[in-house]
């Protein structure tokens, strides 16, 4: 397909399902665009190539049953909208954890899930049947795309935005969600939502939130890859 854009994770994407999945994947994303993923809230403009908007952009994509809907449709006091597809490993990886926040805030709190899979349809609509995916979903190729773009949000899967209740976008974590950040992200829009919080103050404290626990995953990582190479090389 002319016009469509490869998106791939850096070290983060796992693409699966062999020369038929790989295949499947060159057609829709066609041009070459590589870039890692890295935990972020939202930046000043001037640190980004494209703007992320203030508020929940005016998109509608086909849900399960093929009815166009608005993603302003969804009336929740905290929405995350969660960019996803098939192939991408991460993005399989955080499903039970999206699934369990919805579970434990959705009636606390008032949180929604909502998951945009920029994918083939047949191939969506499988996968979430056989793994019991319960939240909703809108389903797009182009028009997917596209909706990445509307969210100002890099060419990168997996990336969550979260929502206050006037439909803000309060922050942007892209890569894969983890359940310390996820936690602190809610709390800090549940907050905004009860005005215990400015929503300037909100995004400053996630985004050092989110500096602090990536830098301590990566120092984590650094030490169990080094103590991995000591154990296999324990003469040196």
């Amino acid at each position: 397909m002319p016009g469509m854009r490869m998106i791939v994770l850096g070290a983060l994407l796992a693409i699966t399902g062999g020369l038929t999945g790989y295949g499947l994947y060159n057609r829709l994303f066609s041009e070459k665009a590589v870039i890692n993923a890295v935990s972020s809230p939202i930046e000043s403009p001037e640190k980004q190539d494209r703007s992320i908007p203030d508020r929940l952009p005016d998109i509608t994509l086909a849900n399960r049953d093929g009815r166009p809907t608005a993603i302003r449709s969804f009336d929740a006091r905290i929405l995350v909208v969660n960019f996803w597809a098939t192939w991408c490993a991460p993005c399989r990886r955080e499903i039970p954890l999206l699934r369990q926040l919805r579970a434990e805030r959705g009636r606390s709190q008032g949180l929604e899930i909502v998951g945009v899979a920029v994918d083939f349809r047949d191939a969506v609509l499988a996968y979430a049947d056989r793994i019991g995916l319960d939240y909703p979903l809108l389903i797009g190729e182009e028009d997917g795309l596209e909706a990445l773009d509307a969210f100002g949000v890099p060419n990168a899967f997996p990336a969550s935005v979260f929502v206050d209740r006037e439909q803000r976008i309060v922050a942007v974590k892209l890569g894969e969600l983890h359940a310390d950040e996820a936690a602190f992200i809610l709390d800090r829009v549940h907050d905004v939502n009860e005005n215990k919080l400015d929503l300037s103050m909100a995004k400053q404290q996630i985004a050092r939130k989110l500096q602090e626990l990536a830098s301590l995953r990566a120092r984590q990582q650094a030490e169990g890859d080094a103590a991995r190479v000591g154990s296999a090389n324990p003469g040196h």
